[in-house]
């Protein structure tokens, strides 16, 4: 009997002992912190694009206001938008008021207003000129980068800025054309003022260029005075896109820079280039009524006017401008940064725990920024720290 008491005493001992033990232990564990969960991410290489990115809106790039040549009585205008019409087809019908004797005075404004006409038409011509000097020059110098291009001799990022320049120079000889036969036209309006006979002459308003009725402003018959618009004719496959930047991001733009236009209502993107950024700006009101400078940007569309079918004047698109650009670079993503002091810091996850790192950063978007310093491929960053992160703190990756 006493042998069982010796053993059942001994295993209530024992058992007393275990859950002793086992008391401890969920203590112990209870009191050891309990590692954060976090999202995590890989530092990667790749391309790092930085890119100026706001509204823009689609105009005819070439595009002209029919007014009327002398004060008179307008035919209702039969045109409508869309209509074609060619160079020199008669687009209205005036009938000249009766007008006596110029005097001194008018007959001098007259001939200035020829000769200032005669002395644009000129310059225009001036510049038909250069543009086709500069578009053969670009002809031959894409050619020349093409021959060279398949051995070697050349990159291709030259050859592509040759085919942009050759294509951006064809565009301005088109241009230029289009300036000229509007600049004859001009000169024709200016003699027409002065040797217009009187009452009950019917004098017709001729279309300078080939195109399309864009708008009517003067759709209805009635007294005109001269110099009134009546419509306006343009081409709407010649297309470009305006985007006025904010002056701090406008810095940074250039001409030549290329632009992808995206959400403009059809499928994929749209390529362009950066054609002109006008020299002065202008002050603007948010939608918050805050005042802005802003700077108009014009860029030119690449893409033909069947890829892009749809697309008229007066839409709205997005641009994104690439102001700057690198191959190959260290990349974290810009939610893992933070500031510290007057730098850059990053926690790295090392061992399981958050290891705060100091980063020096080169190029930025609003994804990625380029690390130039404190990370290596292949590091794990944390993306969004909380206030519970800290330097030494246990962390593990949220599944």
């Amino acid at each position: 009997m006493s042998e069982r008491a010796t053993l059942r005493r001994n295993l209530r001992y024992g058992v007393y002992a275990l859950l002793g033990a086992g008391f401890v232990g969920a203590v112990y564990l209870a009191s050891q912190p309990k590692p954060e969960p976090v999202d995590t991410a890989a530092v990667t290489r790749g391309r790092l694009t930085v890119v100026v990115e706001d509204d823009g809106r689609t105009r005819v790039s070439d595009r002209y206001t029919i007014s009327a040549p002398i004060a008179g009585s307008l035919a209702r205008i039969a045109l409508e938008p869309g209509d074609a019409v060619a160079a020199d087809d008669v687009v209205a019908h005036l009938n000249a008021m009766e007008v006596g004797l110029l005097d001194t005075r008018t007959r001098a404004q007259a001939q200035a207003s020829i000769a200032a006409a005669v002395a644009s038409q000129a310059r225009v011509r001036a510049e038909v000129a250069r543009a086709e000097t500069a578009a053969q020059f670009a002809q031959r110098e894409q050619a020349r980068l093409d021959a060279l291009v398949d051995s070697g001799g050349v990159a291709r990022a030259n050859v592509d800025r040759a085919r942009y320049e050759a294509q951006s120079a064809a565009e301005a000889l088109q241009s230029a054309r289009f300036a000229a036969r509007v600049a004859d036209h001009e000169v024709g309006l200016a003699r027409a003022s002065l040797t217009r006979s009187g009452d009950g002459e019917v004098l017709p308003v001729l279309s300078p260029v080939e195109g399309v009725v864009l708008r009517v402003l003067t759709e209805s018959a009635g007294v005109v005075q001269a110099g009134q618009p009546l419509l306006e004719v343009g081409d709407p496959r010649r297309l470009e896109v305006v985007v006025d930047v904010l002056t701090t991001e406008a810095v940074a733009v250039e001409v030549g820079d290329p632009v992808e236009l995206v959400r403009w209502g059809g499928v994929g993107s749209l390529h362009g280039r950066v054609r002109v950024k006008e020299p002065s700006a202008f002050t603007t009101r948010s939608a918050l009524g805050v005042e802005e400078q802003r700077v108009s940007v014009v860029i030119e569309l690449q893409d033909p006017p069947e890829a892009r079918a749809g697309l008229a004047d007066g839409y709205r698109v997005e641009a994104r401008i690439e102001v700057d650009a690198a191959d190959d670079v260290l990349r974290v993503p810009a939610s893992a940064l933070f500031r510290d002091g007057e730098g850059w810091a990053v926690y790295a996850v090392r061992a399981g725990l958050a290891r705060k790192v100091a980063v020096e950063l080169g190029l930025e978007n609003a994804d990625f920024a380029e690390v130039r310093s404190g990370l290596s491929e292949g590091d794990v960053v944390i993306v969004h720290p909380g206030d519970a992160i800290h330097d030494g703190v246990l962390v593990t990756a949220r599944l």
